[in-house]
């Protein structure tokens, strides 16, 4: 019997030893936000740019990173966000969007519907309670498609998709004793006439820890600004900034 006690507390000790062994080699986080987001700018196709007011509008972000201690390995994150916009505007000149040509004084409606999508790789610069620092590269595919309708009903949209190649940075500054850090995040690049950047801060607050999995709740800014040529055929230069809300989960 004794010796059943012994193999049993040597089994569970193995266990537990491996399971920490796992945590400490590989962990990562998922998270999602809410991005209360305004809209600015205009787009066209191969023309000048027409603008639109459009309304603010609250779209969904997710995310989750794989992180390891394997050496010169990089980490791996994995980004999509939802920025579907509307807009409305009365033109002073004619406007051609696909195979449509809208008349000068007519009313434009615009329903669009774009995806970001972000596939990280990057390192572990620092990393510990008080700050921690990660850069590396970004590959954001822009896919989506633009809708314009008149009062009349005659409608023409837009697909189009593409990856931009981009440089990716996040730092994390601890205050101890409060359960709360600064972070700010962002990805970047200009390329000729062709610009984006994406970035934001905020605040992060610890709310429930354990041995297995953190909890946090997030809250700030972000800001994205998309500046392209010629991207099938779609010419833009637009801004989503705006309010953010999230939660994330550490393991």
């Amino acid at each position: 019997m004794k010796h059943t006690v012994k193999i049993g507390a040597l089994v569970c000790a193995a266990l537990l030893s491996s399971n920490v062994q796992a945590d400490t080699v590989f962990g990562g986080y998922v998270g999602a936000q809410a991005w209360n987001m305004g809209v600015s700018g205009g787009f066209a196709q191969n023309q000048s740019l027409t603008s639109f007011d459009y309304d603010t509008k609250t779209n969904a972000s997710f995310y989750i990173a794989i992180e390891h201690l394997i050496p010169l390995v990089p980490n791996v994150k994995l980004a999509r966000t939802n920025m579907d916009f509307d807009g409305a505007t009365v033109i002073d000149s004619e406007f051609t969007f696909g195979d449509e040509v809208f008349l000068v004084n007519a009313n434009l409606l615009t329903n669009s519907e774009i995806t970001a999508t972000d596939y990280i790789l990057y390192y572990e610069v620092l990393d510990n309670d008080l700050i921690s620092f990660d850069i590396g590269i970004s590959g954001k595919q822009i896919d989506g498609e633009i809708r314009v309708t008149d009062e009349n009903g005659s409608s023409s949209m837009q697909a189009f998709d593409g990856i931009i190649p981009m440089g990716y940075a996040k730092l994390v500054i601890g205050l101890p004793l409060t359960g709360l850090s600064l972070f700010a995040e962002g990805s970047g690049l200009a390329i000729d006439d062709d610009s984006f950047t994406d970035y934001q801060v905020g605040v992060s607050y610890s709310f429930a820890e354990s041995l297995a999995i953190d909890m946090y709740i997030h809250a700030g800014y972000r800001a994205t600004t998309l500046d392209i040529e010629d991207l099938d055929d779609i010419n833009a230069d637009l801004e989503f900034d705006g309010a953010f809300i999230g939660v994330e989960f550490d393991f």
